[in-house]
């Protein structure tokens, strides 16, 4: 009877988060929430330190680390939140780091806006009180592009601890396909990316990188808990006293990197629940292939939907005009009015096709093309944007 309650009809639904998870993950989640392993509790029940919530923890940093190949100097660690949360814990963190470098030096800090989310980022390290130094910024052009590196501000290399980038936008429809090389980021610069929807979709350099974060809602799970990916020496920070004589804001403690990784993410009450979906959503990645599999199945899926709409040009229009900076995870598109666009989504929703509406601050289509969505699901959608064409353009 508990068997067939937790069966569903697949869903075709393209959400932008919280999104769709693999049905076989629910269904064990669902189950594991109840009793976990025999143990008479459920995970959500369970101590955050006890044995059992700490191997939950190591069997999903582990998984990452195999997906990612994580090298020797970079941790992984948890911390509650989500990509939000990231805006600040990063700006304090870093700049507490290039403080204890450079003897309390005040950092200046370089951000790439590129999109909603890393505006965002920018504008609350700047309500901080950080010293942000936007290096471009593609507001004008709507965000619909990604300038060449040559075409950014330069970075000061002196005095500036890292360059910020949002790697996928997910609700302008941009991604970022090539790290900056040293011919524009400064070799003592570190590079801080938020992956909260691309993370685990495609092969990442992860030594290129000093920082990688990602809220888990998108791509890997529940919202609720954000994962970090870290240079093991921007760990360092200089004691609370010596960064108040600096005249440098103390990191809060809910955000402070060392603390938590030195607790093994443990240090406040981690979701286990929820790293724990995270722990079977990777487990499957690694189960069907890895990395490669699912970059392959990414790319396949985000070419077709393309495809399929740029045979229709005047009637599906493309919000991101440049092939080469369009994102992998969220296609967005527009139609010629608000009344199409309304009968688009309606008749799209009466065959099950499903999270489609844009972003409120920027209307239209947006379909998101996670890890979870199948192929099967964009060969449906493909097949409507077919038919919706041929009847009403």
């Amino acid at each position: 009877m508990a068997d067939s309650i937790l069966n569903r009809d697949e869903p075709h639904h393209f959400g932008a988060g919280p999104a769709k998870l693999p049905s076989d993950v629910l269904k064990q989640a669902a189950l594991d929430l109840v009793n976990y392993q025999g143990v008479g509790l459920g995970l959500g029940e369970i101590g955050h330190r006890t044995e059992t919530a700490i191997n939950v923890i190591n069997d999903t940093k582990k998984n990452f680390k195999e997906l990612l190949n994580v090298p020797d100097t970079h941790e992984v660690f948890f911390l509650q939140g989500g990509g939000t949360t990231g805006f600040s814990s990063v700006a304090y963190n870093l700049v507490a780091n290039y403080a204890k470098k450079h003897d309390g030096k005040k950092a200046k800090l370089a951000y790439a806006v590129t999109g909603s989310w890393s505006d965002k980022a920018a504008k609350e390290a700047s309500r901080l009180g950080f010293d942000v130094d936007v290096v471009v910024d593609t507001k004008e052009g709507g965000y619909s592009n990604i300038p060449s590196y040559s075409d950014w501000k330069p970075i000061d290399a002196d005095s500036t601890a890292y360059l910020y980038v949002c790697d996928n936008e997910t609700v302008n429809g941009t991604e970022f396909k090539e790290v900056p090389d040293k011919s524009y980021l400064p070799e003592n610069v570190e590079l801080v990316a938020d992956m909260s929807s691309d993370i685990l979709s495609k092969k990442v350099d992860v030594s290129k990188y000093g920082l990688i974060y990602g809220g888990a809602q998108k791509n890997v799970g529940l919202a609720g808990l954000t994962i970090y990916i870290i240079k093991k020496s921007l760990l360092e920070q200089p004691t609370d006293k010596e960064m108040a004589s600096y005249g440098l804001p103390i990191v809060p403690i809910a955000l402070h990197f060392p603390s938590a990784v030195k607790a093994n993410s443990t240090y406040n009450t981690i979701p286990i629940f929820t790293c724990h979906i995270m722990g079977l959503v990777t487990k499957k990645l690694l189960d069907n292939g890895g990395i490669d599999a699912i970059e392959k199945q990414n790319n396949e899926k985000a070419a077709l939907l393309y495809k399929t709409l740029e045979k229709y040009p005047g009637f599906y229009n493309i919000r991101v005009a440049n092939p080469a900076v369009r994102s992998n995870m969220n296609v967005v598109f527009t139609l010629n009015s608000d009344d199409v666009q309304k009968r688009f989504l309606s008749e799209a929703s009466e065959k099950k096709l499903t999270g489609l509406a844009g972003h409120r601050s920027v209307g239209g289509i947006r379909a998101s093309l996670y890890n979870a969505v199948s192929l099967e699901s964009v060969k449906l959608l493909v097949d409507f944007i077919n038919q919706f064409a041929e009847k009403n353009q």
